[in-house]
């Protein structure tokens, strides 16, 4: 029976409290009508008060008329408030770029967060059923969704976990006490029990994603398996499972690895990061993404792929481009994912202030760079004392120099007008230095900052870059100039 599996869903879930103030959407349709007809029920086991809440959606003309006007007098029936309100959906999914459906989704709750917040109810009742959550998979699937995604709807879900508008109270909840519950068994208890709900014709239109696979896909998919509205639902729900344990371990990771946080940008610990499993890897980012834009829902995976792959391989200086004008960029020690409209800051490198002049460097010895916690140690070894596998050195910060080569006198400074160099491996060709930070990706708000190590002769090695290909160590090289900054 309908209403005794709505009841176990209720006590399972605990989606409602004994004296609370409940907003139900109420589209007309059947799902609401049968939810609403439900929560009726049960209003003295929880001494509920209900409010009905129904958006005409700016769609549909008469009809959505007609729907608003038969909400609007079924709650004076039933002696329950009710407020009716009128959205432009077509305007705001022109004015965010957005489909149809996903522009009055968000209408549709925001709409329901303002009434909760003037009525004073923290609990949001909608007739979602069984039948959505298997479409809902089945979309989530087909569009390229992780754990989150194939999940499915949950019962329960704090409204501000979906990232929609900002909801009047933080303790504001989605339920949906019909999740367990067929579209068949709703429609049969809307004939038991005399109720004559709206008809949507929209509903039959199958150029909306949703009702493609309702009308389409989910039938050809069950000509093959009669079974597979119940796999998918059961898929989800153990989907949600697993996913909750990784949600547990992403909070108790999120604070180890991130070092920064602000509004527009978000900074991570790169050795830290790189010791976490792929999957916590990824769900960090995704998350980075989803604090800094609240209202994205569907990140696409090969963003978050290729931003893995940067974070991990990049060098310093590497980006990724993410969703909604957000970018990561790898720096030294660390990356960050931040907008890229936001003012760049620069990362953490060991870098000069801009107007600086020219820094004698100690041989051997330490120079520390002003306005700075880095400096820059100098060792001048002879080349037989060298570690082991100096040549394929992976720190960009440090550099091994032919001490013959260079002249007695070595400066830091940055950049200036008609700079160019000679870059290692390019077999003695010429680059002007402002080509080569293009070509290296360096952060526009770095290249005046970036040390030069330079000589009577030129530029000796663009530091955290290139060397240049006369200090290069050679063969014949006796004695080797070890260059590294360090904090």
């Amino acid at each position: 029976m309908l209403l005794d599996e709505v009841r176990r869903s209720v006590a399972q879930h605990r989606l409602l409290s004994t004296g609370e103030t409940v907003v139900v959407g109420v589209s007309g349709g059947p799902d609401s009508l049968c939810l609403l007809h439900v929560l009726c029920r049960l209003r003295a086991e929880y001494d509920l008060r209900l409010h009905v809440a129904h958006l005409h959606h700016g769609l549909r003309g008469a009809d959505a008329d007609a729907d608003a006007e038969f909400v609007r007098a079924l709650a004076g029936d039933w002696g329950l408030p009710c407020t009716v309100e009128q959205a432009d959906v077509p305007a705001l999914a022109a004015e965010h770029r957005l489909a149809v459906e996903e522009a009055a989704r968000r209408a549709r709750y925001a709409f329901l967060s303002r009434v909760a917040g003037t009525v004073g109810s923290r609990t949001i009742a909608v007739g979602h059923n069984a039948d959505d959550q298997v479409e809902t998979v089945l979309m989530h699937w087909l569009r390229g969704s992780g754990l989150a995604g194939l999940c499915g709807m949950l019962p329960d879900l704090a409204l501000a976990e979906t990232r929609l508008a900002q909801s009047p109270s933080p303790h504001l909840h989605l339920i949906r006490p019909l999740l367990e519950v067929t579209r068949t068994d709703i429609q049969a208890y809307c004939d038991l029990n005399g109720l004559e709900p709206r008809f949507d014709r929209s509903n039959l239109d199958t150029t909306y994603f949703r009702n493609w696979l309702r009308h389409e896909v989910i039938p050809l998919l069950a000509g093959h398996n009669p079974n597979v509205q119940e796999v998918l639902r059961r898929s989800a729900r153990v989907i949600a499972g697993d996913y909750a344990l990784l949600r547990s371990l992403l909070e108790e990771a999120w604070p180890q690895v991130v070092v920064e946080e602000e509004a527009h940008r978000i900074g991570f610990d790169r050795k830290a990061w790189r010791a976490l499993p792929t999957g916590l890897q990824r769900s960090t980012l995704r998350e980075a993404i989803h604090r800094l834009r609240r209202g994205l829902r569907n990140i696409n995976f090969v963003h978050v792929e290729d931003a893995v792959v940067v974070a991990r391989e990049g060098t310093t200086g590497a980006r990724a481009t993410l969703p909604q004008g957000l970018m990561l960029t790898v720096g030294y020690d660390r990356f960050t994912v931040a907008s890229v409209h936001a003012a760049e800051v620069l990362p953490d490198w060991p870098l000069l202030p801009t107007g600086v002049e020219p820094l004698p460097v100690a041989i051997p010895g330490v120079t520390a760079l002003p306005e700075s916690v880095w400096m820059l140690r100098t060792d001048c070894l002879d080349r037989d004392l060298l570690p082991r596998g100096w040549e394929a050195n992976e720190d960009p910060w440090r550099a091994y120099l032919d001490a013959q080569a260079v002249g007695p006198s070595l400066w830091l400074r940055t950049r200036q007008p008609g700079d160019s160099f000679q870059p290692l491996g390019l077999a003695g060709h010429a680059v002007k230095l402002n080509d080569h930070f293009t070509n290296q990706k360096v952060p526009r708000a770095s290249r005046d900052h970036l040390p030069l190590l330079v000589d009577g002769q030129g530029i000796a090695w663009v530091c955290g870059l290139r060397l240049d290909e006369r200090v290069r160590v050679r063969d014949s090289t006796r004695r080797v100039l070890v260059f590294r900054f360090v904090e």
